[in-house]
């Protein structure tokens, strides 16, 4: 989702929406950002209404929080009260996205260190990556586990390996949904999933594999209304990382620049 992937690097600014500038270097080339992270067009034109009914008002870091909110509620999940007030950051870290984004070899304990680094918990890395009930991922982020890793369902082992050659250069930019049943409902399908060894990421499948966050998983599996009230609370509480107010940052009048 743009919301963990923009508080990954600086915290809640609207950085990743900075474009590359001859003397600039943003976070949208970053490893896992690249080719991955895609619909910056969308909250362009978000944006660009917003600034012909109240200019200088909204900041793009705003409107990344309250579009995350809003898709959540347009597929099907819950809603919550999006904290506003938030400025724009005016710099951005290719460095810290390639550093802090977790990439989808992670194991648990690196996903569960990453999100603390945060100050989020546990709880709320598995709440959050319930995210992964809607969306795409690249052959690149799940063919090293549809083929050697042990801890997936077989049969859809092979179903994937179908649309995502074994060699690396074949099929890179082909996609699968991340959520086998139901990849277009913001529901706990995800979950289910993982509970039948059916993640596509590495990363997914480390939290249902014996480790110290099955039991949650299996949670949300059983429980969506649980799911969805943590998820609403990890979302709010990822929303204060960082966030910039006051004087810090400006209210950029395009996402993509600086004023």
């Amino acid at each position: 989702m743009y919301m963990l992937r923009d508080v990954s690097s600086q915290g809640c600014d609207g950085s990743l929406l900075l474009d590359d500038t001859p003397s600039f270097t943003g976070e949208k080339k970053a490893a896992p950002n690249n080719n991955s992270v895609r619909g910056f067009e969308v909250i362009d034109k978000i944006k660009t209404q917003v600034e012909k009914a109240c200019p200088g008002v909204v900041s793009c870091a705003d409107i990344l929080a309250i579009a995350a909110r809003d898709s959540v509620v347009i597929l099907g999940g819950p809603s919550w009260d999006v904290k506003l007030g938030r400025r724009d950051a005016m710099t951005a870290s290719q460095s810290a996205a390639n550093r802090d984004i977790p990439p989808p070899t992670s194991n648990l304990s690196t996903l569960i260190s990453s999100f603390q680094s945060k100050g989020l918990s546990t709880k709320d890395l598995v709440a959050l990556s319930g995210g992964h009930t809607i969306g795409l991922a690249r052959c690149t982020s799940f063919r090293t586990h549809i083929y050697n890793d042990r801890d997936i369902d077989s049969s859809f082992a092979r179903m994937r390996q179908s649309g995502c050659p074994r060699m690396p250069g074949s099929g890179d930019d082909n996609t699968a949904p991340l959520d086998l049943q139901t990849p277009t409902v913001f529901d706990n399908d995800y979950f289910k999933n993982l509970v039948s060894r059916k993640g596509l990421l590495h990363s997914d499948q480390e939290l249902f594999n014996g480790g110290s966050t099955d039991s949650l998983v299996q949670k949300y599996s059983d429980n969506p209304a649980t799911f969805n009230s943590d998820f609403v609370a990890a979302m709010i509480r990822m929303g204060d990382i960082s966030p910039l107010t006051g004087s810090s940052g400006e209210i950029r009048k395009n996402c993509r620049r600086v004023n």
